[in-house]
C-alpha cells in the first residue's frame, strides 16, 4: 500500500490540467481568430480575461470539474459549454447594464464566442478521451479490507489486507483504533469490507465516519443502514457511506479557509503576540495549550489554544469541562475565554489543514456528557467527523456552548453537527462565519 500515489492526487492534477486547457481555449481561440483573414476581428483581451473567473465559478458549480466530467467526455463537453454560454450571457448583461454596448463590436463578440465554444468543446473531448483511455482502472483508489471472510474476487491490482494483521476491529469504544482506521483511510477513496455477518453493522457505522466511499461486500442482503446498492468486480455490495463533499466542493471549502485565514493571521499577529506576552507574565507557564482532539475521519490531531488554565491544572484528557468561576482558570484566562480569544491559535490548525474555519467542533477524547463519554451517549457521534472540525460551527451559532452537564447538551450539538455535515453548502459556511460575530461573547463562554 505504501509508495502508491493516491488517485485523489492524480485527480487534482487532472483537474489542474483541465483548468489550464480551459483558460488556453478561452484566451487563445479568439486571439488566433483575430489574426486570420477573412475573420479578422478586434480582439478585446480585457473582455476575454474578465470572462475567465466568471466561467470558472459557473463551471465549478455545474460539475465541469468533477470526477464524472473526467470519466465521461460527453459530460465534460456538455457541462463546460453550458457554463461558457452562461458566463458569456452574464458578461453581455454587464455590458448592456453599463451602457457600453455601442463600444463593443457585435461581430467580434459573436465570432469570439463561437471560436471559444468550438475550441473548448474540442479540447475537452480530446482530453476526456485521453483520460478515459489512460485511466482504465478508474480514478478511485480502492482497498479491500478482510475481516473473517475471504472475498471471491478476481485477481487484480487492488490492495487486499487482513484487518487482524493491522490490529483493526470495528470497536466504536476504542478511539485509538478509530484513529488507526482513519489514518489508513486517508490513502484511499473507496474501502470495501468483507466481514462476517455479525460484524457488518459495526463496520458500517465505522465507515460512515471515515470520509470515504464505504461499502460492505455481501453474499446476500442484510440490514446495515445501507444508502444504496453497488457492484464491485461482479460482486454485489451495499453502499453504507459516501464522502459528504465531492472534489470541487472540497476545493471550494479549502479556498475559503485560506482566503480568510491568511489575511486574518497577518492582521491578528500583533494581538496574538500581546496575548502571548500577557499569558507568560501572568504565571510564567507555557503560552499554548496543546490537546489531542478527534478530527476528520476520526483521526486525532493536536489542537492549539492559548493557555487559559494554570499549568499544573491542565486537563489533557478533557474529562472535566470548565465551569463558571472555575479556580483553575487564570486571570488572563478568564478574559480570553469570555471573549473566545483563546481560540485564535486554531487559525494555524486551519493553515495546516487539520481544521476548517467552519465545521463540527473538535472534542477531547475524554469529554463527558453527564457521566458518559460522548460516543457512549450515541454512536452516531462518530459520523460527525466526516468533515474537518471547525473553529466555529452550526451548533455554536445556535448557542450550544459551555459544559455538557447532561446527555441532552451533547445530543443538541450532535443534531446540529449532522445537519451541517449532511447539508453542506459554501453559502452556509459564509452565513455561519457572519453569525459567529454575535456569539463570540456568550453567556456560556467561561
Amino acid at each position: 500500500m505504501r509508495g502508491r500515489l493516491p488517485k485523489r492526487v492524480i485527480g487534482y492534477f487532472l483537474f489542474s490540467v483541465l483548468l489550464l486547457l480551459d483558460i488556453i481555449a478561452l484566451l487563445g481561440a479568439p486571439a488566433i481568430l483575430s489574426l486570420i483573414e477573412p475573420f479578422r476581428v478586434r480582439y478585446d483581451f480585457l473582455l476575454g480575461t474578465a470572462a475567465i473567473p466568471v466561467y470558472v465559478i459557473i463551471a465549478a458549480n455545474s460539475g465541469a470539474y468533477s470526477i464524472k466530467a473526467l470519466k465521461k467526455p460527453i459530460e465534460s463537453v456538455r457541462s463546460s459549454v453550458t457554463s461558457l454560454v452562461a458566463s458569456q450571457l452574464a458578461i453581455l448583461a454587464v455590458i448592456f447594464f453599463l451602457k457600453q454596448a455601442e463600444e463593443v463590436s457585435r461581430l467580434s463578440l459573436g465570432l469570439s464566442a463561437i471560436s471559444m465554444i468550438g475550441t473548448l468543446a474540442c479540447a475537452r473531448a480530446v482530453f476526456g478521451r485521453y483520460v478515459h483511455n489512460a485511466m482504465q482502472d478508474g480514478l478511485v483508489h480502492a482497498l479491500v479490507l478482510i475481516d473473517g471472510v475471504l472475498p471471491d474476487l478476481p485477481e487484480m491490482d487492488v490492495p487486499m489486507v487482513d484487518a487482524d494483521s493491522l490490529g483493526l476491529k470495528p470497536d466504536l469504544n476504542d478511539p485509538q483504533m478509530l484513529h488507526l482506521f482513519g489514518t489508513l483511510a486517508k490513502s484511499f477513496d473507496r474501502i470495501l469490507v468483507s466481514s462476517v455477518p455479525e460484524r457488518q453493522a459495526e463496520w458500517s457505522l465505522l465507515l460512515k465516519g471515515a470520509n470515504v466511499e464505504g461499502e460492505i461486500l455481501l453474499a446476500e442482503s442484510n440490514s446495515v443502514g445501507a444508502i444504496g446498492f453497488g457492484t464491485y468486480q461482479g460482486r454485489q455490495t451495499l453502499l453504507v457511506s459516501q464522502k459528504p463533499l465531492n472534489m470541487a466542493n472540497r476545493a471550494k471549502k479549502r479556498a475559503l479557509d485560506l482566503a480568510l485565514t491568511v489575511p486574518l493571521v497577518i492582521f491578528l499577529l500583533p494581538l496574538m503576540a500581546l496575548l502571548a506576552l500577557a499569558i507568560k507574565v501572568d504565571d510564567g507557564g507555557p503560552i499554548l495549550f496543546k490537546q489531542a482532539r478527534i478530527g476528520r475521519g476520526n483521526c486525532q490531531f493536536k489542537v492549539l489554544k492559548f493557555r487559559s488554565m494554570r499549568a499544573d491544572s491542565a486537563d489533557l484528557s478533557g474529562n472535566r469541562s470548565a465551569m463558571r468561576d472555575d479556580i483553575r482558570v487564570t486571570r488572563i484566562g478568564r478574559f480570553i475565554r469570555a471573549t473566545s480569544l483563546d481560540e485564535l491559535p486554531q487559525l494555524f490548525n486551519v493553515l495546516a489543514g487539520d481544521m476548517s474555519l467552519v465545521g463540527p467542533r473538535p472534542h477531547a477524547l475524554g469529554s463527558l456528557a453527564g457521566e458518559r463519554l460522548f460516543w457512549e451517549v450515541d454512536q452516531m457521534y462518530w459520523h460527525r467527523h466526516q468533515l474537518k472540525p471547525g473553529i466555529t460551527g452550526l451548533a455554536q451559532v445556535r448557542g450550544y456552548r459551555g459544559p455538557t452537564l447532561q446527555m441532552s447538551d451533547l445530543t443538541d450539538r450532535l443534531q446540529a453537527d449532522m445537519e451541517y455535515v449532511q447539508g453542506w453548502d459554501i453559502w452556509r459556511d459564509i452565513s455561519i462565519l457572519l453569525q459567529t460575530f454575535r456569539v463570540v461573547i456568550h453567556k456560556n463562554a467561561f
